[in-house]
């Protein structure tokens, strides 16, 4: 009986870990020819903490956000924050929107848009470009911002220079009202000069999309660029959660070659996820988000939840660490 039972349990866990080591990403969905998405669904630390390297990053990484002439969304049920990319080249990109945000899937996408209960930050990353809300033109230069209120219906992208192609990167939440689109650039940014060289963290984090920053309003949504400087590799230490929002980074700039270290769950019980340029990882309300780069780096950092308090965060002392 004993063997019996003892053969059924190693069965049980061989099973688990062939099980484990068949994780399968996420399904891409075509929304139309140029417009992919899939979907996160959200995670308890408890289960968290027993993840495989394969399994924690099917769920938290996002390792395609640009893609030429293409616009890429990940959509996670963390504060349904949508995360995206558009690399508009010779021809213009319409933002339209993906079939989980239908109010009635039989209906498809008769007559809806985007952003019908929804706000958008915008954050270029690559070369010149426009964003047209609605008939009016937006340039961007590179790290400029665009935040766009609820309600906007037709919204293009487009690149300067096709062989210099404009990267997009979007943030969107849920929006109660309407606020007004509002472009911002890094002069008219909060710029806040932290950390330094001492402790390996001296950078500069520039408060784009913020309510109340350049005159802008905002529902729920923060954004911001967080640039390292030469030498320096760690962001966001001491280590922080959100017990009230969820947040998500996107890291560039990142030299060919190197890569990011990236530190999530929970204070005690913490997990690596490596990432490359251009990648983006979502980090839930009960996980820290911080990271060491092999090289210095920049990244966007985006926020949505209960409140707009910027400094509304449980900090952990690196000693408590684990």
């Amino acid at each position: 009986m004993k063997k019996t039972l003892l053969t059924i349990a190693l069965c049980l866990i061989a099973g688990y870990g062939l099980a484990q080591n068949a994780i399968k990403a996420y399904e891409v969905h075509a929304e139309n020819a140029y417009t992919y998405y899939n979907m996160r669904w959200a995670t308890g630390p408890d289960d968290a903490k027993h993840y495989t390297t394969d399994r924690l990053r099917k769920e938290f990484l996002v390792d395609k956000v640009f893609a030429p002439g293409e616009v890429h969304w990940t959509y996670t049920m963390y504060d349904r924050f949508l995360i995206g990319g558009a690399q508009p080249t010779a021809t213009p990109l319409k933002l339209v929107s993906i079939a989980p945000l239908y109010v009635d899937a039989s209906k498809g996408d008769d007559g809806r848009n985007l952003l019908d209960n929804r706000e958008l930050g915008i954050i270029n990353i690559g070369g010149e470009g426009t964003v047209t809300v609605d008939g009016k033109k937006y340039d961007l230069a590179f790290q400029e911002a665009l935040y766009i209120g609820r309600g906007a219906k037709d919204i293009v992208m487009s690149s300067k220079n096709a062989a210099e192609p404009a990267k997009f990167y979007m943030n969107s939440a849920c929006a109660h009202t309407t606020f007004p689109t509002k472009k911002v650039t890094l002069k008219e940014a909060n710029n806040i000069i932290a950390g330094s060289m001492k402790e390996s963290n001296d950078r500069v984090i520039h408060q784009l999309i913020i309510d109340g920053v350049a005159n802008v309003r905002t529902c729920q949504l923060q954004m911001g660029v967080t640039e390292l400087k030469e030498g320096s590799v760690w962001n966001t230490m001491p280590a922080h959660t959100h017990c009230r929002r969820m947040e998500a980074y996107m890291y560039y700039k990142v030299p060919k070659g190197q890569k990011i270290l990236h530190m999530m769950g929970e204070p005690q019980e913490t997990r690596p996820i490596w990432l490359n340029n251009e990648q983006a990882v979502i980090s839930p309300q009960w996980s820290i988000h911080c990271a060491a780069g092999t090289s210095n780096y920049t990244f966007i950092w985006g926020m949505a939840g209960e409140n707009l308090v910027y400094t509304d965060m449980q900090v952990i002392p690196i000693p408590d660490l684990k």
